[in-house]
């Protein structure tokens, strides 16, 4: 049978600046839409009770434990998911409601590209295609991976489709909230791997940095981001290296108990 309905499912904390151009280009492409709220202090609910979507509040434990939350909330078995500083392109919205009408259910989970706004530049080599499985039946599979770096993984690996079109992100407006997420992040990401048990020595943690380095400005080709593609690869290698520092330093601190 053709999919025809489809619930979208955003979580929130504080994005006021972000939700109601995200919610906008879910309009007329999904059947409903989902906002899972951990108690925003600023003008969220407000915004999205004026936009008229399904608000439901519930307390964050973790990105992974509440994109799962949500996707349980959703009407419909398959779910779209965005974070709320994302949104559809034109191109995706039109791919999204051509399978909706025409397509004969091939896969039970579908990729996108992301294309990523850096302090208002469109990032076309360092972060992208960047592949992000957001479209999928949410009793095929569940989110998974390492606080904060979320991932869908379909059951048994089931095969994937790939819609056309770029699911647009307005990441970081400014260098300070960038430097600010670094730090934010490698802190949630270094606990989250000592909880699994990952340990990490000293000359590997210059390793994984120069590595990330690598990949960023050599394989991906972010030198054709000029400055920009410069200073992704430096500050992608200082996260890495800043993750595994503060992971260093909490197995040796358990050593010492």
């Amino acid at each position: 049978m053709p999919l025809k309905k489809i619930s979208a499912v955003i979580i929130t904390f504080n994005e006021e600046r972000n939700i109601e151009r995200c919610i906008d280009s879910l309009k007329g492409v999904v059947d409903e839409i989902i906002v899972v709220d951990s108690f925003s202090t600023d003008d969220t609910e407000d915004i999205c009770r004026k936009l008229e979507v399904k608000f439901i509040k519930h307390e964050f434990e973790g990105h992974v434990q509440q994109k799962n939350w949500a996707a349980q909330q959703a009407t419909y078995d398959y779910v779209l998911s965005l974070d709320a500083d994302e949104k559809l392109s034109e191109e995706l919205k039109n791919s999204i409601i051509t399978l909706k009408k025409t397509d004969v259910l091939k896969f039970e989970g579908y990729f996108m590209n992301r294309l990523t706004s850096f302090c208002g530049k469109w990032i076309k080599h360092s972060w992208y295609p960047d592949k992000k499985l957001r479209l999928w039946n949410r009793h095929k599979g569940s989110w998974g991976g390492d606080n904060p770096h979320d991932q869908f993984f379909m059951t048994d690996n089931l095969p994937t489709g790939h819609l056309k079109g770029d699911l647009l992100h307005y990441s970081f407006h400014t260098i300070s909230e960038y430097n600010l997420q670094i730090e934010k992040f490698s802190s949630i990401a270094a606990e989250s791997a000592f909880k699994q048990g990952k340990k990490i020595s000293q000359i590997g943690i210059y390793i994984h940095a120069m590595g990330k380095f690598l990949k960023k400005y050599i394989f991906k080709r972010g030198f054709l981001d000029g400055w920009d593609g410069l200073y992704i690869a430096i500050s992608s290698a200082y996260y890495t290296m800043l993750k595994y520092r503060k992971l260093y330093h909490f197995q040796n601190d358990k050593q010492k108990l």
